[in-house]
Formats: C-alpha cells, structure tokens, sequence
C-alpha cells in the first residue's frame, strides 16, 4: 500500500473519532422544561433557572447549569447530564424559590414548574408580603371583572347594531339595556339605546338615553366630542319627533358647536327634519345656518326653496310670483346636484314660475 494511500486512511480515522463524543452525549443526556408562575398566578418573564447537584446550595455554590427564563415564563434544556438536581430560581441575583431532588435521566424529559401560589410557598411569606399579595389579588380580581364587563357590553353592542340593521328595533333595545345595566358609565351604550328607541318611536325614552350619553360623555377626562356632537344630533331629531321644536334647535346647534367641521351637515340635519314634520319656518331657517356653514351641500337650498314656495302668491293674471330668494335657492340646488333625487321637482317648479333653467339638467342625466 503507498504511503499516500495510507494517511489519506489515517486523516478519515480521525475524522471518525473526533464525531463520537457529540453523538455519545446526545444518547446520554436528559431534558428539563418548566414554566414560573408567581403568588398571584402570573407568569414571570425574567430571571434564570440554575442547577447544581449539591444536596444545598450556599453562596459558595457553583451552579452547572444556567438557564434562562423567556418571555412567556418558560425556560429548557436538552443538554443536561443524567443525575439528582437541586433547581433554584433567581430573579436580579436573588434567590426567589427552589425545588429540590430533581431526578434527570439519560434520554428522558422532565416537567418542572415553579408554581409560588403553592401552600408551601405562602406559607414562607412574612405578613405584610401576604398583604401585599391579597391586595393585589383583589385588585386584578377587580380589573378581570371590569374587563369582562366591558367585553359583554361590547358583544351586546356589535349584536344591538346588527339588528337595528334589520331593522329590528325591540331586541336591539332589550340587548342595549342589558348592557347599561352592566356598564352604566359608557355614554356609547347610552347613545346606542337612544337609537334603538328612536327606531321605536320611543321619542321620549330617546331623548333620556340621548342625555345620558352627553351627560355622561362631558363629565369623563378625555370628552369625545364626535360622540358628543353625534348624541346632539339624534337628541334633536327625537325632539323633534316629539314636537318639541325649541328643544331639537338647540340639539341641532350643540352638535354644531361641538363639531363645527360638520357643522353643514347637522344644521342641513336640522332643517331636513323640520321640512319633513311640515315646519316650514324652522325649516327655512335651519336651511339658511346649513348654507351659511356650508355653501356646498346641495339639500339646504332645495329645503329653502320648498319652505319659500308656501309663501308664493298670484297676480292679478294668475301667475304665480315666488317670495325673494325662491327661485335662486332652486337653481343652486340644480347647479350643484343636477341629477339629484330633488332635481326633478327642482324643475317642475322652476318651469311652472316661467323661469329659464341655468343648467343641463335632464330626467335621468348623470354629473360628470
């Protein structure tokens, strides 16, 4: 045999024996995995497990293993050498609990929690660290029960929109009253069963549940003011619903107070209900705050238009003559919504008084 072909031989033996040790530890080693829970049952998320095969460790100990705790509470190894453990949990260098004659065995896992709400463990608590654990059990006791409350109250309130969707106003109501029951302090629940008896033409229980969520909304740390805003509004439509006229103008203007970005769209709110309950003066005059706040809504001049009409009279040969301001509330309305659901009308009425449409309106056009 040449010599070459000899220590290549003899390079591959070594290979061979350098590879057995790795895979003759692995077929003799064991595992531990455990997870930490503190008294009041919480995991903890920082400190290290460490392992020593003295029967008691002392300051002296020089601990074999060293494992970290993650975050979740959980700490592992798979690399322990087979024998009886004493583990000792530590957390910023201070011993925290122990849990001796831990039996590792080659190729076998081993559970080991540390579980501080155990009895022994209590028990080793002076009297004002038991306190202090009470105390806190109490007061995370307290915060689930609230948290709880407010997930039910929240469920109860995706199902209250759901039906009211369909349309179905009583069960949403029997659903939002549950939840201000359980959640009296929320002014969204409030708010939500105001509209779930308006659906009802429950105006007056409305107009309570309305205020209660403004009430309610103005006394906490951070007012929503979109909230608010929304309550003012549907509170003026019940009042108005409920033939409370003053009322439901003062709804209308705390919510455009208390948004005055939308201010256009609840004085345009306003006048629509007013013109619908056949208050033609209210109507004319919220139609006017609507424009004046927003020159750009359409609806406002249509309603101005309407509410002015009633005022037309006839001459002498039987034309009619439209109040000032008439005819140029309906040209708006046509210049800036020639294909909308009023446009027709807007015509009609316009065509009737002899005028000259200023747009190309036609039945059925579409803007561009």
């Amino acid at each position: 045999m040449s010599k070459r072909w000899m220590k290549t031989i003899m390079v591959a033996g070594t290979l061979m024996a350098c590879a057995l040790p790795q895979a003759y530890a692995q077929m003799t080693q064991g595992s531990i995995h455990g997870h930490i829970q503190n008294a009041a049952g919480i995991a903890v998320t920082a400190g290290d497990v460490k392992l020593t095969t003295d029967a008691m460790p002392s300051d002296t100990t020089k601990y074999k293993y060293d494992l970290p705790v993650d975050q979740n509470g959980n700490y592992k190894s798979d690399a322990i050498d087979p024998g009886t453990y004493y583990a000792v949990f530590f957390q910023e260098g201070k011993t925290i609990d122990f849990l001796p004659g831990l039996k590792i065995v080659a190729k076998q896992d081993l559970a080991a929690d540390f579980d501080m709400t155990r009895k022994e463990f209590i028990d080793k608590l002076t009297p004002d660290e038991k306190k202090t654990l009470e105390e806190y059990k109490a007061k995370v006791g307290a915060t689930t029960a609230e948290n709880s409350k407010i997930a039910n109250a929240n469920t109860l309130l995706q199902q209250a929109r759901d039906d009211m969707k369909k349309f179905d106003y009583a069960t949403a109501e029997t659903l939002m009253q549950q939840a201000v029951s359980a959640k009296p302090d929320e002014g969204i629940l409030w708010f939500t069963l105001g509209d779930a008896q308006s659906g009802e033409k429950k105006y007056d229980d409305a107009i309570t549940s309305y205020q209660k969520a403004i009430d309610l909304n103005d006394a906490s740390k951070k007012p929503k003011m979109d909230l608010d805003a929304a309550s003012y509004n549907n509170l003026g439509q019940a009042q108005a619903n409920a033939g409370k006229t003053a009322d439901a103008v003062a709804a209308y203007e705390a919510a455009a107070k208390a948004e005055p970005a939308q201010a256009g769209m609840y004085y345009n709110n306003e006048a629509a209900v007013f013109f619908n309950h056949g208050d033609m003066d209210a109507a004319l005059a919220a139609a006017d705050k609507a424009i004046a706040a927003d020159p750009t809504r359409p609806d406002p001049y249509f309603v101005r238009g309407q509410s002015l009409i009633q005022k037309a009279t006839v001459d002498k040969d039987g034309k009619i003559i439209a109040p000032p301001g008439c005819v140029d509330a309906y040209q708006k309305y046509l210049e800036l919504a020639p294909d909308g659901p009023h446009a027709k009308d807007a015509t009609d009425i316009l065509t009737s008084l002899g005028e000259t449409i200023h747009n190309s309106y036609k039945a059925g056009s579409k803007k561009k």
